[in-house]
């Protein structure tokens, strides 16, 4: 089992980091300057829900950024792991479904192995879920015990 720090604080807590080091730049450029964004397509509606869904990830990182020191037993910064995880691994699905709408490539020889900017996205959040997973499962025992602890 991995070591946990005095500070009851996992090391794989530095995915909450990681989650806003995927968001932030979509985040900002979404609330900023959504036309910038390199998407097909864009027409009114499409700003508007991608300035809502902005400010939900902003949200989501200032909550990410604000339970990454807290101790790894508090039921709050279990909630939101949790909620991140299905967030990214949702993203993820999507983004391997979606057609192209990203017109930037990686050349032809990564095109020829589908590494297209939609997939190599989705690959990211995989990676962030199944690394939140991963954090869930080796805390659980530390959230399990202060529960015994609590309750005698």
């Amino acid at each position: 089992m991995s070591q946990v720090a005095p500070n009851g604080r996992h090391p794989l807590s530095v995915v909450f980091l990681l989650h806003i080091a995927l968001e932030v730049p979509v985040a900002v450029q979404g609330l900023l300057s959504p036309m910038s964004l390199p998407f097909i397509q864009l027409t009114n509606t499409t700003l508007v829900f991608i300035k809502m869904y902005s400010a939900l990830v902003a949200g989501l990182c200032l909550a990410a950024l604000l339970v990454f020191p807290l101790p790894e037993f508090l039921p709050g910064k279990r909630a939101l792991g949790m909620a991140l995880c299905f967030y990214h691994v949702t993203c993820s699905t999507i983004l391997f479904n979606a057609p192209r709408f990203i017109p930037h490539s990686f050349g032809a020889l990564a095109e020829s192995y589908r590494a297209t900017p939609e997939v190599v996205w989705g690959t990211l959040h995989g990676t962030i879920g199944l690394t939140l997973a991963i954090w869930w499962q080796l805390t659980v025992n530390m959230a399990a015990a202060v529960r015994k602890t609590a309750q005698q």
